[in-house]
Parts: C-alpha cells; structure tokens; sequence
C-alpha cells in the first residue's frame, strides 16, 4: 500500500473529482480513498476510465480504499454494500475495504447491538476477502477496544486501522497497539481540517525545514510509519502535498511537533461507542 494517497471526503462534482484525480496521478499519487458515504464513487470511476490511459497507467497500478456506510452494518447488508461500491468503482476486486464506523446508524452509540452489528460485517468482509473481491480488509475509528473486540475472534485480523491523526491527536498508546499487533496505521485529517497549518509551532518548524506547513505535518505522521490521504480540491496543493520524500524532520522538529498532544479531535469520536 502507498504510503501517500489521495483523500475524496466532500470532494463532490464530477469536474472537481477528474481535476483533483489528474493532478494526482500526474505528480506519483497511486492510492485513491474513498467510501460510499462520500458519494463520489461513480465520479471517481468516471475520472479513472478517462485518466489512466492518459497517465500510462492501468488498473493494477492504483490502489483502491472504500469503505463500509454505518448504515449498512450486518451480513447481508455488508455484502449488498460492498459489491454496490465495486460497481460504483467499477472494479472486480478492491485493494482495500474498511468498516466506516464501529457503530450503527441509527442506533444508539452505547447501545450492545453495536458489536454484534459490526462483527456480522466483519465476517462478510472476511468471506469476501476469500472469494477475492476484497484484497485486504481493515476498518477506520475504531478505538483500542473495538480492535481488542475484533482481533479476539476473527478469522482475518484487519490490515489496516484509518484514525484522525495529527500532532494534537497524536494517539501513541494506539499506535503502539497496531505496531505489536501488525496492523498499520493510516491517518485522516492529518492538518486538523486546515486548523493546524496556522498554529505556530508548526509555522515555526515549517520555517526552519523551508518547507510548508502542510508538508510539515504530513512527514510528522510518515516519520513514524503511519502513512497519509491528504485531501484537496486545489491541483497546486495536490502536488504540494507530494514533496514528502527528500528530506526529515529533525528529532527537535519531531518532538516539538510531538509536543502539540493534547487530545483534540478535529472530526468524530468513537470512543462512546458500545
């Protein structure tokens, strides 16, 4: 899986999907996320038929993240949702796929159901995974516990855990979790939905690298393995968002990024759900 990837959350209109979709894959992004709450699948799909051939790309050299609606947990529902995004997608086969949300909507977040809801979805993702229409299977805000939950009675442990994750999110404690478990983190919102490229500390580390402070924060969360889906509707800023490769955060850069943590989420929290 790319390290790098292109992030669709409320990219919308066929137009914005193609332009953001074109300069992404002009400046080395193969890794295109998205979910069906987004409601952008089909134009995703649209854009990559017409897009590919132009960039001497085929389907095979794109890496490909939806993800399960919390309206569609359990079994039959999972499935039903599933083979819809590959249509959506139009693909045989998604290189990842990942439950949303560990709760159901509509039902209350303490609410039991909750667990049994989303282990049905998880054993549809796994018969799947078998039949190969999904190549790995993860899921996305899930907490410690939720993965504790998961892991103990799975047949395929998930790949991949997608969390809010930036310097004041840092989340160590569940980081280190997925690295003793083997399960890679992959972070969202990783400027704090735009918060954060104005706070100072990461003004001034920005600064003294001569780099952005965007670019700053996305090597923060590639330096420690965790790697990245930066969304934007802007192609300058696609390609900014790329220049992560050639140079390092220093370790007083990384600490005092690091020092940011305070626990705030930016976007939604599950750690209420039952």
């Amino acid at each position: 899986m790319p390290l790098l990837g292109l992030g669709t959350f409320r990219l919308q209109g066929e137009e914005a999907v193609r332009l953001s979709l074109d300069a992404a894959l002009g400046n080395g992004y193969h890794l295109v996320d998205t979910a069906a709450v987004y409601g952008n699948e089909a134009a995703i799909r649209h854009a990559l038929s017409e897009l590919l051939p132009c960039h001497g790309l085929a389907r095979g050299d794109i890496f490909l993240t939806s993800k399960l609606s919390p309206r569609d947990h359990g079994e039959e529902s999972a499935e039903r949702a599933c083979l819809r995004s590959l249509k959506e997608l139009g693909c045989d086969y998604l290189d990842l796929y990942l439950i949303h949300w560990p709760g159901t909507q509509g039902r209350p977040q303490e609410d039991e159901g909750n667990r049994e809801q989303r282990q049905q979805s998880w054993r549809t993702l796994e018969k799947l995974h078998s039949a190969g229409k999904l190549r790995a299977i993860g899921v996305s805000n899930y907490t410690i516990r939720h993965l504790e939950d998961l892991l103990a009675g799975c047949r395929v442990p998930p790949a991949v855990l997608q969390v809010e994750f930036h310097p004041e999110l840092a989340q160590s404690e569940l980081l280190d979790f997925c690295r003793r478990k083997g399960i890679h983190l992959q972070a969202y919102s990783s400027l704090g939905t735009g918060q954060l490229v104005g706070r100072p500390e990461v003004v001034k580390v920005a600064k003294r690298q001569g780099r952005l402070p965007a670019q700053v924060l996305l090597r923060w969360a590639l330096q420690q393995g965790v790697s990245v889906i930066p969304k934007s509707a802007s192609t300058s800023r696609v390609a900014e968002n790329c220049q992560l490769w050639t140079w390092d955060l220093s370790q007083v850069d990384m600490e005092e990024l690091s020092a940011l943590d305070c626990g705030k989420r930016y976007c939604w929290d599950p750690s209420n759900v039952a």
